[in-house]
């Protein structure tokens, strides 16, 4: 719908749907670039893609000759109750494209395998996301996105997205879609920021949030699920529990609830999924998993819980303290073991339809398993000890080799002869088993031409007593750095040629 229309009417009409069925009809006859759908299983990019089905299934089957790409990311972190509906959904668009004759390919995305949510925080320890260390958009959503685009442009050349997006949606995305309007280089397609022969479609871009939902209420979904129930499912994440249909200005908005990742800490609170358990006795299941990503995005207990040297071992601080790197060994399989209990849990207590839900899956506990005993040098093993413990069944990995040839006997020796020194030397387990971790590694492979600078890495990074030891050892020497750069160079020379500037770090 055209700008000018909605400041004629305020209320979406079918012959607005109509004029923007022609154009999507004249843009996919244009060309033979493909097209490629993003659907999350929201209102928005259900509308969009509603809107492109029945605008082709208007058409000439002879004419529908180039693919139109349905991509469905899923994060693994989705609410259960909406990522259940969008898999209903692609399940559902295969079988009714095939049936109608349209050019649909439904795909569903996920994140590479070592490169999961849960791999990068209890695998690698990374801190879990906020605004200055936002590490999950990119690795869960964006990339393979990025990845299914790339190899269809090196395929057919270039691509066009088409994206839900509004302008009324925020003030930010208003200014964002207005600027790139101006450096469209063909009518209604704007150029991708990040990608290059990547141009995009937004056919809701001047569409209000009433208008979605009375498109959606008015026209039936093509692909044979329930407009309404989304309807309901948006009404059930909405505080107040109620979704007034728009017909003026001046009502409440309907259905404005965000869905995102149920473990999100970028928010303070998970509005939507608080709201459902109030709304709905029958879905209380979801209860753990809210306790859960509340205890674990307590930002007040993170300091604690964290290293205090970054993932590469360096000490990085201001004037007064370290800032603080991964998660520690035991922080880690702790929330292992606690995920996995709220794993079991919520397959007791969910509807049928949720009993084989798995919030952490094989593949993730098996590339967790290798960054702990690999990259980490923890050759306890210690993740098939929890996983049996809390499950009852044998950790399963065909494929694994034990790089180290040294398991949970080895480390609880190496443990008991640790604890027998000072009490202040807290690294000492820590240091001794990346040593013999890493020369047990050199051994087995045959191929010690590291092996040394390994060592005096590792010597390096457990080179203090403790925590308060590195804090001393980092503010001395940058105390220092400061009072050089005030000298000369002469003066600087003197001074590096007579002072100390070694030191444990």
């Amino acid at each position: 719908m055209t700008k000018e229309a909605n400041e004629k009417s305020d209320i979406l009409t079918k012959q607005d749907v109509e004029e923007l069925s022609e154009t999507i009809r004249n843009l996919y006859l244009a060309d033979d670039i493909p097209w490629v759908i993003g659907y999350s299983g929201g209102k928005d990019s259900t509308a969009t893609l509603q809107l492109i089905w029945l605008a082709l299934r208007g058409m000439d089957r002879k004419n529908l000759k180039k693919t139109v790409h349905v991509i469905h990311t899923d994060t693994m972190l989705e609410s259960p109750i909406v990522e259940q509906w969008a898999r209903g959904s692609l399940q559902r668009m295969k079988d009714s494209a095939k049936d109608q004759e349209l050019p649909f390919e439904i795909h569903r995305l996920t994140p590479d395998a070592d490169q999961t949510f849960w791999v990068n925080l209890l695998g690698r320890g990374y801190p879990f996301p906020r605004k200055q260390f936002r590490w999950c958009t990119d690795r869960l959503k964006i990339k393979p996105v990025n990845n299914f685009v790339q190899d269809r442009i090196s395929q057919y050349g270039e691509i066009i997205m088409v994206l839900g997006t509004r302008k009324a949606e925020s003030a930010t995305r208003a200014r964002r879609m207005a600027y790139y309007e101006k450096q469209r280089v063909r009518e209604l397609l704007s150029p991708n920021p990040t990608l290059m022969n990547e141009l995009v479609f937004s056919p809701l871009e001047n569409w209000t949030n009433d208008d979605v939902w009375l498109f959606l209420m008015q026209y039936p979904n093509p692909w044979g699920l329930s407009n309404n129930e989304l309807l309901t499912l948006y009404k059930g994440a909405t505080a107040d529990n109620e979704c007034p249909m728009m017909v003026s200005k001046d009502l409440p908005s309907c259905g404005n609830s965000r869905f995102g990742c149920w473990m999100c800490t970028m928010v303070t609170e998970d509005k939507s999924m608080s709201a459902m358990i109030a709304n709905d006795q029958e879905k209380r299941w979801l209860t753990p998993l809210l306790k859960f990503r509340n205890e674990i995005g307590n930002e007040s207990k993170d300091f604690s819980r964290r290293s205090f040297r970054k993932m590469n071992g360096s000490l990085q601080g201001d004037d007064n303290r370290l800032y603080h790197g991964p998660y520690k060994k035991e922080v880690r399989e702790k929330w292992l073991h606690d995920l996995l209990v709220l794993q079991g849990e919520i397959q007791k207590t969910a509807p049928a339809e949720f009993s084989d839900i798995e919030l952490i899956t094989m593949p993730e506990l098996r590339a967790i398993r290798r960054i702990w005993v690999k990259d980490k040098h923890e050759f306890e093993d210690s993740l098939p000890r929890i996983f049996e413990e809390v499950t009852g069944r044998v950790f399963e990995d065909p494929s694994w080799i034990n790089p180290t040839g040294l398991g949970q006997e080895e480390w609880e020796l190496l443990k008991e002869a640790c604890e027998k020194t000072e009490p202040e030397e807290e690294l000492i387990l820590e240091l001794v088993s990346s040593l013999l971790s890493i020369e047990a590694v050199s051994n087995s492979l045959n191929s010690r031409g590291q092996i040394y600078s390994q060592l005096e890495k590792e010597i390096q990074k457990h080179s203090f007593k403790n925590e308060e030891d590195a804090t001393d050892v980092y503010l001395a020497k940058r105390k220092r750095n400061k009072g050089l750069e005030s000298l000369s160079e002469p003066e600087k020379d003197e001074y590096e040629d007579d002072s100390d500037m070694g030191g444990t770090n």
